[in-house]
């Protein structure tokens, strides 16, 4: 049996859920908004006690009983508390900040500013420094998506650690060139 998918999911006060007549997506409604999940053949939903269970016919769904589980947890977990994500951009000259509500526009070192558009469901809150970006929403697919898009802008450089990273992500950094002998 799998070990994530019998642990219970909290189902927070205010928070509302319907499978689909098909049974292959759960709506999940909350104080910040509503998110589906997918629900793969097989894995069903119960609700005993306030706390939300996935249940699977038989050992054939064993694979997708923790996913389906996972998926139910992350969107309950997004309409309560909400998904985010930290950046770092680090490198002389580089900065980031917003332009309107949905563009954000990077300065890497490159001839030229990235303008970065934010699609709906997103928010991007940018420090005084402007060189720390937090990207929130209720997806979390779509918030760590977003925040992977944003690193590939410039990946942090091997040799001088450059760039756009995770807050807290731990570099190796490579020894640079010898002088000849």
């Amino acid at each position: 049996m799998s070990r994530i998918g019998k642990k219970p999911i909290a189902l927070p006060v205010g928070v509302k859920y319907t499978v689909s007549e098909n049974g292959s997506t759960v709506l999940v409604e909350g104080p910040k908004g509503k998110v589906s999940a997918m629900l793969p053949g097989g894995i069903t939903l119960a609700e005993k006690d306030g706390q939300l269970f996935a249940e699977r016919k038989d050992d054939k769904q064993a694979a997708f009983h923790g996913l389906a589980r996972s998926l139910v947890f992350n969107a309950i977990t997004g309409v309560t508390t909400g998904w985010t994500k930290d950046l770092d951009i680090v490198g002389i000259g580089y900065r980031v900040e917003l332009k309107g509500k949905n563009m954000v526009v990077f300065t890497l070192g490159y001839s030229h500013p990235i303008e970065f558009p934010l699609p709906t469901g997103i928010e991007v809150t940018i420090d005084p420094k402007q060189t720390h970006i937090t990207v929130a929403g209720i997806d979390r697919q779509k918030v760590g998506q977003i925040a992977a898009d944003m690193r590939s802008l410039r990946k942090p450089d091997p040799y001088k650690n450059k760039g756009v990273r995770y807050t807290g992500e731990k570099l190796k950094k490579k020894v640079g060139k010898t002088g000849a002998k």
